[in-house]
C-alpha cells in the first residue's frame, strides 16, 4: 500500500473541486433549487419559533442528508447518463432507485419538522 505524504496544496485543490461540483449542483439542478427553497423556509420558521438546540440540530441534519442524496442521486444520473447515453431498462432502475432514495429522506425530513413544528403553529391558536 502507497501512503503518500499529507500535501495541504492538494487538499486544497480538493476543497475547490469540491467547491465546484456544488456551484454546479446549485446552479443548475431544479430540484436542488426546491430543497433549498424548503430549507430556507423551514430555517425562517426556525427562528421565528424559536426552536430548541437539539431541533435545530434535526433540522439542519436533515437538510443536509436531503440535499446531500439529491446530491448523489444527482451525480447517480450524470454517471448513468454517460455509461448508457441510449435507454437501458438496468439503468433506468439504477435512476429511479436513486430517485426513490432522495424522496424517502425527504419524507422523512417532512415528518420530522412536522414533529417539530406542529406544537409550535399549534400554540400560536
Amino acid at each position: 500500500m502507497n501512503i503518500s505524504k499529507f500535501d495541504p496544496e492538494k487538499r486544497i485543490r480538493s476543497f475547490n473541486y469540491a467547491g465546484r461540483g456544488i456551484k454546479f449542483f446549485v446552479s443548475r439542478e431544479q430540484n436542488a433549487w426546491i430543497h433549498i427553497a424548503v430549507a430556507i423556509v423551514t430555517i425562517l420558521a426556525g427562528f421565528f419559533f424559536d426552536i430548541n438546540r437539539m431541533e435545530w440540530i434535526a433540522v439542519i441534519f436533515c437538510i443536509g442528508l436531503v440535499l446531500s442524496a439529491e446530491g448523489f442521486n444527482t451525480a447517480i444520473e450524470y454517471l448513468c447518463n454517460v455509461v448508457s447515453p441510449e435507454w437501458d431498462e438496468a439503468i433506468g432502475r439504477v435512476k429511479d432507485v436513486a430517485a426513490g432514495s432522495v424522496l424517502i429522506c425527504a419524507v422523512v425530513a417532512g415528518i420530522i419538522g412536522l414533529i417539530i413544528f406542529v406544537p409550535y403553529i399549534f400554540a400560536l391558536f
